[in-house]
């Protein structure tokens, strides 16, 4: 009888350490732009917003949620290849409560930057707010799940980070403020310490494991095409190379924080590469067009402007490198996530 009893205690041991070993993330928790809001800015009073069709026409069931995307974000791929859920809420949302946010929540706004005045510019969450958020949440969780399970939730999360873009292209080569305080690279240092004091602040609040993501190479964003006057549809060398500059920076301050606070893992996710490949090397993944978004003309729709009434959207937007003329489409989302994930499980299981 005992040599029954051995192999399957030895068993049930084994299955103990698989399944812990899988549980290692917790939860996903976002905070960001509109590269990972999936929908905060439906709640606040913003022109920054894209809840109606033909935004979500390929997100399941066919809804706009408030997804700067014809379909599901970076996030909620990542989170369903933590075998976590397959989308995460937004925070904002009244229709989801804390049982839901104990797995992956969404402090996202579209539209904001790590600079308060890009946030101003369109009246959206600023990058503080976001973090006030994530304090009254896990206070919420704290009340849900008793204070010693809340805490290993909020230091075994995976925390996905993107946002800076918009500090760029909607407010310093957009608007006069910035421009005449700052050369670029002045600027450039200005976002990085905020980025910095961001990682320090919430690591004082509990998060271990974070994904950061850099610049995309903006200059190759349909918007930015069509406002090549000198080139016309062709990339904005002069703002990639700013994406590049900024990313060494940025990538500098992620060694550095890694070194300096113990405990904390910190990823680099190489947006700008990754974003690059497909827009260079196009048909190797499928696609057909990398110049002009999917919706409308895709030269430079977004938001209330790509709308049910525009005419010349696309039929296909997996043919479609980007959504509209900022955002990346549902394929190219998933493309870069698949290639993200291993990475990431690399690190932090």
């Amino acid at each position: 009888m005992a040599s029954i009893i051995i192999p399957w205690i030895f068993f049930i041991q084994i299955l103990a350490i698989t399944s812990n070993s899988e549980a290692k993330v917790s939860a996903i928790i976002v905070f960001g732009d509109s590269s990972v809001d999936s929908g905060n800015n439906n709640y606040i009073p913003t022109i920054a917003k894209c809840n109606f069709e033909p935004y979500g026409r390929d997100f399941p069931g066919g809804i706009p949620t408030g997804r700067f995307c014809n379909g599901r974000l970076p996030p909620d791929f990542i989170s369903e290849g933590f075998g976590l859920k397959p989308v995460i809420p937004a925070y904002l949302d009244p229709h989801f409560s804390i049982s839901d946010f104990a797995t992956g929540v969404c402090f996202a706004s579209a539209a904001t930057g790590y600079d308060n005045a890009t946030a101003d510019i369109l009246k959206v969450i600023p990058l503080w707010k976001e973090v006030e958020y994530y304090k009254e949440y896990q206070k919420k969780l704290r009340a849900y799940l008793g204070d010693r399970k809340a805490n290993e939730v909020i230091s075994d999360a995976l925390y996905v980070i993107s946002i800076g873009t918009n500090d760029f292209v909607e407010n310093y080569y957009a608007l006069p403020r910035r421009k005449s305080q700052f050369t670029v690279q002045q600027y450039e240092d200005f976002i990085i310490g905020i980025a910095e004091n961001f990682v320090r602040q919430i690591y004082s609040l509990g998060a271990r494991k974070l994904s950061l993501t850099g610049l995309p190479p903006m200059g190759c964003l349909p918007v930015e095409r069509t406002a090549n006057l000198e080139n016309p549809l062709n990339c904005l060398e002069e703002r990639n190379k700013v994406a590049l500059e900024f990313n060494g920076k940025l990538k500098a301050t992620v060694a550095k924080l890694n070194k300096d606070l113990p405990g904390l893992k910190v990823f680099f996710a190489d947006a700008y590469e990754l974003l690059l490949e497909l827009i260079t090397q196009p048909s190797q993944y499928g696609f057909e067009v990398v110049d002009e978004g999917c919706c409308g003309t895709g030269l430079f729709e977004t938001g209330i402007l790509c709308n049910r009434h525009t005419p010349l959207t696309c039929p296909d937007a997996d043919k479609f490198v980007f959504w509209d003329s900022i955002h990346p489409s549902q394929r190219t989302n998933k493309i870069i996530s698949d290639q993200l994930v291993p990475l990431l499980k690399q690190l932090f299981l």
